[in-house]
């Protein structure tokens, strides 16, 4: 009993740790877009591309916490796998777990650790959580900006011709633009239904299958 409580704190601490470096990697994506917005439009002759490029670093960020998320869930998994077979049957006093074999399963995962979420869906999943509405403020950023600077657009021609920066053509931009977010709604389709079950958040789901301890 004593081995188990110490265990589940242990894993409690470091599924906490991973959930913490999340909140970080958000908090950087957040920062990085305010310090965009303002450079932007402080300045009228600041060029419009530099807010579609920012998108580019969010999307590293997102990869960063798409990876982070992946450790999280190792953890995540086992917590639940203990509240689930160990606590609730100790605290209901019906000391029959849900799972027969839970505890081969939690000792095989110390062997040998399984990430639980694919990259792709782990990417995918905080996409929809997070960064989307970040992505979205970009957008309309953008919009925004070609609107107002370098001074208010009267006509839709006016606001055509802006849109090319450099020796870039405006169609190449608003192709490029589209490409990107169309991959981002890609992208942010994977992990919808993670091992036939809508995930809640980072904290809830079921232990119930055990397909994803097999990855």
């Amino acid at each position: 009993m004593n081995v188990m409580v110490h265990f589940y704190r242990g894993e409690v601490s470091r599924s906490t740790s991973w959930r913490q470096r999340l909140d970080a990697t958000t908090n950087w994506a957040v920062l990085t877009m305010g310090a965009m917005l303002s450079f932007s439009f402080a300045n009228a002759e600041t060029s419009h591309i530099l807010l579609l490029l920012s998108n580019f670093v969010i999307v590293s960020y997102l990869i960063i916490e798409g990876r982070r998320y992946r450790y999280f869930e190792v953890y995540r998994a086992r917590v639940r796998m203990l509240e689930e077979n160990f606590l609730l049957p100790v605290i209901t006093r019906q000391l029959v777990s849900p799972m027969i074999n839970w505890r081969e399963c939690v000792a095989q995962d110390l062997d040998s650790p399984k990430y639980k979420t694919k990259m792709l869906e782990a990417v995918g999943f905080r996409l929809r959580r997070n960064y989307w509405s970040i992505f979205t403020i970009l957008l309309g950023a953008w919009v925004i900006k070609l609107i107002v600077h370098p001074r208010e657009a009267t006509s839709l021609a006016d606001l055509w011709s802006r849109v090319g920066v450099g020796g870039i053509p405006g169609w190449a931009v608003l192709c490029g633009g589209a490409l990107f977010y169309a991959c981002l709604i890609v992208v942010g389709s994977f992990g919808k239904r993670i091992h036939g079950m809508e995930p809640a958040d980072e904290i809830a789901g079921i232990e119930s299958s055990l397909e994803h301890w097999k990855l």
